[in-house]
């Protein structure tokens, strides 16, 4: 039987504070941070929460102070590897706990998770993550250098000849992601590696790119050596012309515009599964599937998007729906919040979407719709669960940015086919013949086995979708005499 979707969501209603309970609050300034410093733009745009209450203005910068911060870093040269890392380090510590901008990390934390609409306690384990990640980024850059090679020419190997890992140019350029505040912790290795860094934010939630870049800056990374550079869409592509490489963040359109260009590495939608074969019991991980799907507020690439069962798909989708029912719809900044909130008309645009794209599945959960609205010009999106009625479907291909899945049946017959495409793949099975497969297949970045680890987990040293110094670096042979 169906669970109704809206039950729930009703029973949690309870919990909600009042409209009048919320407090005004600070309009904050946040501003570019070009080459000389920081710059208050003429055009600025207003952040807002997902309630439509101002949040901050964000200062938007045109091309030609694009082009001159970029010429700057160009031109500026990089602190020496330790002093890099020491850097990053002081970074760490400031970002995690320290007054940054005028920000604490609690009136961060808080801003970050009503701009983007994240619970607060997952923008806190963001928080922490993001400190680690930076204290061990520049031993974190060292697990892609290939084994032959040292660091620097200087090395004492290479007067007999050594392949020295080098730098694939100077100047790296970031267009961020704006739906977890952990996508940010990946680019500083980068400046591990003694690039110059220019990032511009997502308009969605710009408090974590400017907390960090400013943190890099108090740690004491030069201006022309880390800059936030917030423009509008159509100049953002200045940025990458200034750069030597760039990482983009996007969906499937951005894939397709950038597939044939080797200075660019996009991180595009994620399509994890999870797949169940016969050979194991579901029940006993139903624990790390309800994780994986809603874990982080269900809003990452890493978070599953299709479960593939070897048996039947309409009990494990139930048991699924049964636990994700559960989880309460609260504003962001609850601490017992679990789950993204998005202004309203968002909201009911993606519940929308997620009707149309369902048609001729099951629903056992948010068939009647997932945009719970709280009453003050906000929604939660709360979880779907579909079944499909075979596995090469195409909804299992579809991502959506909150705790949606879709569940398939799956036969020997169906093969690796439904399961391409996935950054991550947790294969819940004891057939070694298969898992080798999953490992060979070029389309699946990483592959948890087992059923123990979530497909969100990200582990220190662990690749994400490859290392991002595979991108960066290349080897080439030194031979001094």
């Amino acid at each position: 039987m169906s669970l109704p979707a809206t039950a729930p969501a009703l029973a949690a209603q309870s919990a909600r504070p009042p409209r009048d309970a919320v407090p005004s609050r600070t309009l904050y300034a946040l501003d570019a941070l070009g080459a000389r410093g920081t710059y208050r733009a003429r055009t600025r745009r207003t952040v807002t929460d997902a309630t439509g209450q101002e949040l901050a203005e964000l200062s938007l910068v045109p091309p030609l102070f694009i082009h001159r911060t970029m010429v700057a870093l160009r031109r500026a040269e990089p602190p020496e590897a330790d002093e890099r890392a020491a850097l990053l380090h002081r970074a760490a510590r400031l970002f995690a706990t320290g007054e940054v901008a005028g920000l604490s990390p609690a009136a961060y934390e808080e801003a970050a998770s009503r701009a983007g609409g994240i619970p607060v306690s997952i923008v806190r384990r963001a928080t922490a993550t993001t400190a680690e990640r930076l204290r061990r980024a520049y031993e974190s850059v060292q697990y892609a250098r290939p084994a032959g090679t040292v660091n620097g020419w200087q090395d004492p190997l290479t007067r007999t000849g050594r392949g020295t890992w080098t730098r694939r140019g100077e100047v790296f350029a970031v267009h961020a992601a704006g739906n977890h505040p952990g996508t940010h912790s990946i680019w500083p290795e980068a400046l591990a590696l003694g690039y110059r860094v220019a990032v511009r934010p997502s308009r969605r939630e710009p408090f974590t790119p400017h907390r960090l870049v400013s943190a890099l800056r108090a740690a004491g990374f030069g201006d022309n050596q880390v800059a936030l550079l917030p423009t509008e869409h159509q100049h953002a592509d200045a940025l990458r012309r200034g750069a030597d490489l760039s990482l983009v963040y996007g969906g499937a359109g951005i894939v397709e515009q950038y597939a044939g260009d080797p200075a660019v590495r996009v991180q595009g939608p994620g399509r994890s599964k999870i797949l169940i074969t016969a050979d194991t019991d579901w029940r006993a991980h139903l624990d790390t599937l309800v994780d994986s799907v809603s874990g982080h507020g269900g809003t990452g690439c890493v978070n599953t998007t299709a479960v593939f069962v070897e048996g039947d798909a309409g009990e494990l989708a139930a048991a699924l729906a049964e636990r994700l029912a559960v989880l309460p719809s609260l504003p962001p900044c609850d601490d017992r919040a679990v789950l993204p909130v998005q202004p309203a008309a968002t909201a009911r645009a993606v519940a929308a979407h997620l009707l149309r794209t369902a048609a001729g599945t099951r629903a056992w959960l948010g068939g009647e719709g997932v945009a719970d609205e709280l009453g003050d010009g906000s929604a939660v999106l709360r979880p779907a669960v579909h079944q499909l009625p075979r596995a090469d479907a195409p909804q299992a291909a579809v991502e959506l940015p909150f705790p949606c899945v879709w569940v398939a049946p799956w036969r020997r017959t169906d093969g690796v086919a439904p399961l391409r495409d996935s950054l991550v793949l947790a294969a819940v099975t004891r057939d070694e013949e298969l898992v080798g497969r999953l490992v060979a297949e070029p389309s699946i970045s990483n592959v948890f086995v087992g059923g123990g680890h979530p497909t969100h987990l990200k582990e220190h040293g662990l690749p994400h979708d490859g290392y991002l110094s595979e991108f960066l670096m290349r080897s080439k042979s030194v031979i001094r005499n």
